[in-house]
């Protein structure tokens, strides 16, 4: 056999056996993390043409950087979808809202239609009146309900708004009779005024009556709630810049201020009324009496009280104060000029036949009328500071409200010599000129 024969079988059986005993060891796992590093789309570098081999490092931070862009991708597409959403629900919302425009202005249409209609009363009754009572202190909704009952309006809503906007939201307690064919602001008119309520007083204020009487009178015949607000008033400065008659230089000395100012007459009140409204009304007659030519029984030519008292160099003042006492004094109107010319002679010349005061009854207790009516728990200290018998001259001011009679007696007193008069139980008047003849009139009246 040849030598180099034999080597070369031999040397090619050796690589034979090498061949068929040659094993390729791959790991699962690496097997699986080829395949997913082969699916990778967004990998920058090619992929290699045949695995060999991968270290740990290497899997991870391929997996990490496979991990981030699936991350990505899926963070893309969750924001695409919201996107969806929004856009659907910016579609419903708008249909929603346009869908309330449409309804709330349909609505308002409606409103303003219904409502205009019922402000003109063009789909109210004509020649149809009814009666509606406001109460005490009435606030806006209580006056339109009571519209709406009595069927005066058919819209309570939208009275109240025109009420607010046209600024008429007050309104007064009262009676009236009104017709159901009146737009808002006839309504709102004739409800402003007072001469349109039905529920009137008639009240009569006689002469003589002073400030407390007054208000007892006034809350007695319901015009009035109270007597204190009243009272008051009637020593306030409320009126002073309407009235300039009300100044005086003693006002303080006063125990009211507007005593002999309001006129007695007989009065159309209304229920519960203001009782700024009840003065206002007589210091109005007050000033219109005093103040122009007025016709009066006994008298040729109609007389001006301020212009006498003028022509006579008296202020009003000292007027009023002696037409109070005449008036409470007095027995009859031709007694008033009688007892006018006592005052009158006592303040001139009373010292002369030592008399230093007026020394009158009436004016004794004032503001009371009598002693029974002072309050108990002062009755027994009270001292009044316009009583006569203590001081000297006339009171600070009237002691009640005088009539138009009382006042021209204290313009035009008798010419007499009396300083003293007193009456019986009947109202005769008896009259002296000296103490003891005065004496003897009080046997003959029954007073002594």
């Amino acid at each position: 056999m040849d030598y180099n024969s034999f080597e070369e079988k031999s040397a090619r059986r050796a690589r034979e056996e090498k061949v068929r005993n040659f094993h390729v060891n791959i790991n699962q796992d690496d097997l699986a993390v080829g395949e997913r590093y082969r699916q990778l789309e967004n990998l920058d570098e090619p992929q290699p043409e045949s695995i060999s081999s991968f270290s740990d490092d290497d899997i991870r931070k391929q997996m990490k950087k496979s991990s981030h862009n699936q991350a990505k991708e899926e963070l893309k597409a969750a924001k695409k979808q919201q996107k969806y959403i929004d856009r659907q629900n910016r579609r419903t919302f708008r249909f929603i809202w346009w869908a309330s425009v449409v309804i709330v202005g349909a609505m308002i249409a409606m409103f303003v239609i219904v409502g205009v209609n019922d402000m003109l009363a063009v789909t109210r009754p004509a020649d149809n009146s009814v009666k509606i009572s406001i109460p005490e202190n009435p606030t806006l909704q209580d006056v339109s309900t009571e519209l709406k009952t009595k069927g005066v309006i058919s819209e309570q809503g939208f009275f109240e708004t025109y009420a607010k906007l046209t600024k008429n939201e007050k309104f007064s307690q009262g009676d009236y009779e009104i017709k159901t064919n009146m737009d808002y602001e006839a309504i709102i008119n004739y409800l402003a005024l007072m001469s349109n309520r039905t529920d009137t007083i008639n009240v009569t204020i006689t002469e003589g009556m002073n400030v407390q009487e007054m208000a007892a009178l006034l809350v007695k015949k319901r015009v009035l709630s109270s007597e204190d607000h009243f009272l008051e008033l009637c020593n306030s400065d409320y009126f002073d810049e309407d009235y300039k008659f009300v100044h005086n230089k003693n006002a303080d000395k006063r125990y009211y201020k507007l005593e002999g100012y309001l006129f007695p007459d007989t009065y159309v009140c209304y229920t519960n009324e203001r009782a700024e409204l009840t003065i206002t009304r007589m210091l109005d007659n007050y000033e219109n009496r005093v103040t122009t030519s007025q016709t009066v029984e006994g008298y040729k030519h109609a007389v001006n009280v301020k212009k006498i008292a003028k022509e006579k160099k008296l202020n009003m003042n000292k007027v009023l104060c002696i037409a109070s006492i005449i008036q409470a004094e007095a027995a009859s109107a031709e007694d008033m000029y009688n007892v006018s010319s006592v005052i009158y002679n006592r303040l001139s010349r009373g010292a002369e036949s030592d008399v230093y005061r007026l020394e009158l009854d009436s004016t004794k207790y004032y503001p009371y009328r009598k002693r029974s009516k002072i309050p108990l728990d002062i009755r027994g200290s009270f001292k009044s500071t316009y009583n006569t018998y203590n001081i000297k001259g006339l009171p600070a001011g009237p002691i009640c409200n005088p009539g138009m009679e009382a006042i021209l007696a204290a313009l035009y007193p008798n010419s007499t010599d009396y300083l003293y008069f007193c009456h019986d139980k009947n109202g005769n008047p008896y009259y002296a000129n000296t103490f003891e003849e005065h004496q003897y009139n009080l046997q003959l009246a029954g007073l002594a």
